[in-house]
């Protein structure tokens, strides 16, 4: 009996160090989002982010039918995948990026070390244009970061599904207004109104949920997806001219 409060102390103290392990891989889990968002915003223009020379070919896996795109666009992994990550059976179907070509949707939970091997096979041709970090950090995205957005977004009507704009309203005033305006016609150099840019809402809601390459935009990824859905109910109710 003597050993007991000892035995007792040796439990206590392991149950202690386990809920730690346990606390730190939760944060690590977590933490993972900074990197799948940044992967996002990869995603959607890489050579802004690297902050690398904008290509100035059209890339070599670009599909010769499609002629009403060319130049650095056709470098992007969004214009061959699509914003919704369907590709050819998403909503870049058809119109002026349709290209036949898969989306990535097939790649969501993959190993990130195959996803980097596309990525630097022939096809993509992307070896040596972006560093091991970036890689990891697009590759965490298209295993990790996909979201399903049939769920939030009817794809016939190209509006939110299940948005309350009233919710999406104090959303935005307080998330994204300081930017953008309570309008959504700002900053001044962008071309369309957060309104008008509700016409593709896939494209929307991947740079709520990843910001805009380039800019200081924050990514909303770690906020329910809900919250991210009001935003855009909220924000078919702006002007949409400036």
């Amino acid at each position: 009996m003597t050993h007991l409060p000892r035995l007792i102390t040796k439990a206590a103290l392991a149950a202690l160090i386990g809920l730690g392990f346990g606390l730190s891989t939760a944060a690590s889990a977590a933490e993972i989002e900074s990197s799948i968002a940044r992967g996002g915003k990869l995603y959607d223009k890489w050579f802004k982010v690297i902050k690398a020379e904008t290509p100035k070919d059209t890339h070599p896996a670009w599909p010769a039918a499609n002629t009403k795109k060319k130049g650095n666009v056709t470098w992007r992994c969004k214009s061959c995948h699509g914003w919704d990550g369907k590709g050819k059976d998403g909503a870049y179907a058809s119109g002026s990026y349709k290209t036949g070509i898969k989306g990535i949707n097939g790649m969501a939970g993959a190993d990130t070390a195959a996803i980097i091997a596309v990525m630097k096979d022939e096809t993509h041709a992307l070896a040596g244009k972006m560093d091991d970090q970036d890689f990891m950090d697009l590759a965490n995205y298209v295993s990790k970061g996909q979201v399903d957005t049939g769920k939030y977004i009817d794809a016939a009507a190209k509006m939110p599904k299940g948005g309350v704009a009233a919710k999406g309203e104090v959303y935005f005033n307080t998330l994204c207004a300081q930017c953008h305006g309570k309008d959504g016609s700002m900053p001044k150099d962008m071309k369309k109104t957060l309104a008008k840019q509700m016409s593709n809402p896939w494209e929307v809601m991947h740079k709520i949920l990843n910001g805009q390459p380039g800019e200081q935009m924050p990514a909303l990824r770690a906020l329910d997806r809900q919250i991210v859905v009001d935003i855009m109910a909220h924000l078919t109710t702006l002007p949409k001219s400036k």
